[in-house]
């Protein structure tokens, strides 16, 4: 037995294996910035650059529980598995059997010869320790065992990018309560205002002291902006239980959860540097590009394992044990057996199955190249995008400042001029409603201001780092 391990394994050290070898395809890159400039967000947490207290406990709660990061996770399992089963395929396989047969032959068969045959009933026992091989002479089982190495390396990738798309999914979402609850704020404000109004002109005009047209105009103006109060409300409740399912809640806790409030969203810290170009490791970096290679690896060895099928599969097996008639002499001396057989097969004819074989696994390959080509693409896009963001949504925020408080000047010289008789009821309500607008706008830009930074953190496969 230990001759034939050694031979096995001479046999396997000499094999070689069929089908091009994994080479990183050379694209055409844009130039990157230098890696000393930025390093890898080294604790992964990078929602904590917005010193938010809420919202580092909505994203710890998320990777406890959000059900897309379980799925991820089981994947991980399974790719492991199918790894071992792979892996198993390269070792020979032994298994231990015991067998007890009683037969009984009848005077009729084949078995039994009249004058010769002297008994009519058997008994045999047998144990054994068996092993069979397949000699993995051209490589089929390694490049197998090279694709699903490769695949869990993807499975891997795959899940840091669902972690990934998570956590930028709760910090916009998070952005996205802190904004409505801002602009509910603005709406109600001003519809307090507008009801004040409209309680005065009411009064008014039973009295005769104005026109049914001014009267209806505060109406409608007051309507407006109740139809933005509950469109506001309706929002927001939609935002939390979109949060609820981020977090994992049960569904019985949808109605129960309510986002606790926190600072405003114009408080919320911005950081103030931003890298300015692309790190020269982003390939490295980003999860979705690392799954991509990770499939393409795979469908490379593919193209080995089809290959190989080409080739001579050559099979060894083998047995030791004992065997015995009577069940207490089977470890007896002059009771123990062996067999050792060899087999080859080669493929003459399969109808073209091989060849068929052999082509999906280049045009998989094909795909996968493809899909790799487009994830860099896709890569590069996204993170040209957040740094154009980042550096435009600022300069958006600043704009629309300007913009609100000159605005709120403006609705306090209104005012007066109105009370003056100055102006009409009309020129008040028009700069009141602009006011209104702009300080929608002016939480937009802050939230997309916000979720900028968000998506240059998600596009740099994790936030960033000055030395």
């Amino acid at each position: 037995m230990r001759k034939l391990l050694l031979t096995i394994s001479t046999v396997m050290l000499a094999g070689c294996e069929v089908g091009p070898d994994y080479e990183q395809p050379t694209l055409d890159m844009p130039k990157l910035s230098d890696r000393e400039e930025m390093s890898i967000f080294k604790n992964q947490q990078w929602w904590s650059i917005f010193g938010v207290k809420t919202l580092n406990q909505l994203e710890e709660q998320a990777l406890k529980h959000n059900a897309d990061l379980k799925i991820a996770i089981a994947n991980i399992d399974a790719a492991k598995a199918a790894a071992g089963i792979a892996q198993g395929d390269l070792l020979p396989q032994i298994v231990a059997s015991g067998e007890g047969s009683k037969a009984y032959i009848s005077a009729k068969g084949k078995n039994y010869v009249p004058g010769m045959t002297t008994k009519r009933n058997s008994t045999d026992y047998l144990g054994a320790v068996g092993m069979s091989y397949e000699l993995d002479f051209f490589g089929k089982y390694r490049r197998a065992n090279e694709a699903a190495r490769a695949q869990l390396l993807a499975t891997r990738a795959a899940k840091d990018a669902v972690l990934l798309t998570i956590t930028s999914q709760v910090a916009k979402n998070y952005f996205l309560i802190r904004a409505l609850d801002a602009k509910l704020a603005i709406a109600r404000r001003t519809l307090s205002t507008r009801k004040q109004t409209y309680n005065v002109y009411k009064n008014r005009f039973k009295s005769g002291y104005c026109t049914e047209l001014d009267y209806l105009r505060i109406e409608s103006e007051m309507a407006s902006v109740k139809t933005t109060v509950l469109s506001l409300e309706e929002a927001l409740a939609k935002a939390e239980t979109s949060m609820s399912v981020l977090l994992g809640c049960s569904p019985r806790l949808f109605m129960e959860r309510k986002t606790s409030p926190d600072k405003a969203i114009e408080r919320l810290k911005i950081p103030n540097r931003v890298p300015k170009g692309i790190p020269s490791d982003i390939l490295n970096r980003r999860p979705d590009l690392l799954q991509a290679e990770g499939m393409l690896i795979a469908a490379n060895a593919k193209i080995g394992e089809a290959r190989a099928a080409f080739f001579p599969s050559i099979s060894l097996t083998g047995a030791l044990g004992v065997e015995s008639k009577t069940l207490g002499k089977l470890f007896t001396p002059g009771s123990d057996m062996w067999n050792f057989s060899g087999g080859i097969n080669l493929p003459i004819f399969t109808g073209g199955k091989l060849s068929s074989m052999s082509d999906a696994a280049q045009a998989n390959y094909r795909a996968a190249l493809a899909s790799y080509e487009k994830t860099v693409q896709i890569a590069f896009k996204e993170t040209l995008d957040a740094l154009v963001s980042n550096r435009k949504s600022r300069e958006i925020v600043r704009s629309r400042t300007r913009q609100v408080n000159a605005l709120k000047r403006s609705y306090d010289i209104a005012k007066k001029q109105k009370n003056a008789g100055l102006i009409g009821l009309i020129d008040l309500l028009d700069v009141e409603r602009g006011l209104l607008a702009c300080e929608m706008d002016l939480t937009t830009a802050l939230q997309d201001q916000l979720n900028a930074v968000v998506d240059l953190c998600k596009a740099l496969g994790g936030g960033w780092v000055r030395k």
